[in-house]
């Protein structure tokens, strides 16, 4: 008779179920990780707006690192993207007040998910000390019955 295969699997399980959510939190934290890179993206293009001239020359990219030198005809012509695949042409103070909302909307949502893994931090934790009590009770199990004492129950 096998004493603690029980408690064996129910150490697994908790195991798996860590784990699972250590993962979800990774991928939580390179969700964050990708938010902040569109803040910072949104700040960039803000401050160029804020700077820049008609007139001004600037690196456009075209894609695979390949830019071109081009020459600002109308900094007052600026497109802005709207999501969903929509775009707009804004005045630059419009389209600086566009973006000033995606980042407020990029900010809830860092919340939101800052939010969720410390939820799921919270419930790892739980987890954890249910563990270290199912293996606890298991080494009391197994030293009971090395010595050949019948298991007691925890109240």
């Amino acid at each position: 008779m096998s004493l603690g295969g029980g408690g064996q699997q129910q150490l697994q399980q908790l195991s798996q179920e860590i784990q699972a959510i250590e993962e979800e939190i990774e991928e939580l934290e390179a969700d964050v990780e990708e938010l902040r890179e569109e803040q910072t993206e949104i700040e960039e293009a803000k401050e160029a707006l804020d700077v820049l001239e008609t007139g001004s020359t600037v690196q456009v990219p075209l894609g695979g690192d390949a830019y071109v030198r081009a020459e600002v005809e109308d900094i007052d012509e600026v497109v802005v993207s709207l999501g969903g695949g929509y775009a707009a042409e804004q005045d630059a103070e419009d389209a600086v007040d566009v973006l000033d909302e995606k980042k407020a909307t990029i900010d809830e949502r860092i919340e939101d998910v800052q939010g969720e893994i410390s939820e799921l931090g919270e419930e790892a934790d739980q987890l954890e000390q249910q563990a270290q009590q199912a293996q606890q009770q298991m080494m009391q199990q197994q030293m009971q019955a090395q010595q050949g004492q019948p298991p007691q129950d925890d109240e």
